[in-house]
């Protein structure tokens, strides 16, 4: 997958004429690229399209127009599209009460390597987790990592052939399955591979 460069982004002015509409595009695509593993963990599977909003959405909330800080905007955010053999996930970690968070991110160290994606008839694949910096230390995890699974070619040939996709979750204090995902969302990650 090509990797976003400054000619893909939209000056600030026209960002920001062209922001509801770009919005509501991204969310309705959102929708067939998010996955809700039990009650308190999200896992979206970004992409070009998710990615640019992100890049977009930095520079009109940090006012950045320079060619210096678009582009270390863009080397922040590349590296989490997917190349074809791969997916990119965003996992959040999601608990209301703060207390309840704090207790959770303790209990929940590790979580991001025992997040997995499985396609039908292979065995279940693990996340590399959090390749940019580490975002767990002694006393908790991170309430958002940032994973990617590889795929195997012949686990690229067989989602193109529409082999189920399912995704989980296997840590001793939070254990969640989505299997199989909706045609929806697998058509939409089976798109991602090359």
């Amino acid at each position: 997958m090509p990797q976003l460069t400054r000619s893909d982004l939209l000056s600030l002015e026209a960002y920001a004429k062209a922001r509801p509409q770009i919005r509501a595009k991204v969310m309705a695509h959102k929708k067939n690229r998010t996955v809700h593993l039990g009650d308190h963990m999200t896992l979206i599977f970004e992409d070009a399209l998710t990615i640019s909003y992100q890049v977009q959405e930095m520079l009109r909330a940090e006012r950045i127009f320079e060619e210096e800080g678009i582009q270390d905007e863009l080397d922040a955010y590349n590296p989490l599209i997917p190349d074809g053999t791969n997916w990119k996930v965003t996992q959040m970690i999601e608990y209301p009460d703060l207390e309840e968070r704090r207790i959770m991110l303790e209990r929940l160290k590790g979580i991001e390597d025992q997040t997995w994606v499985r396609i039908a008839g292979f065995d279940k694949v693990y996340a590399i987790a959090d390749e940019d910096l580490e975002r767990e230390n002694e006393e908790k995890t991170s309430s958002v990592h940032f994973l990617r699974f590889e795929l195997t070619p012949e686990m690229i040939a067989a989602v193109k052939r529409g082999a189920a996709i399912g995704v989980g979750v296997d840590h001793p204090e939070y254990t969640a399955t989505f299997e199989p995902l909706p045609p929806a969302i697998r058509a939409s990650l089976a798109n991602d591979l090359a």
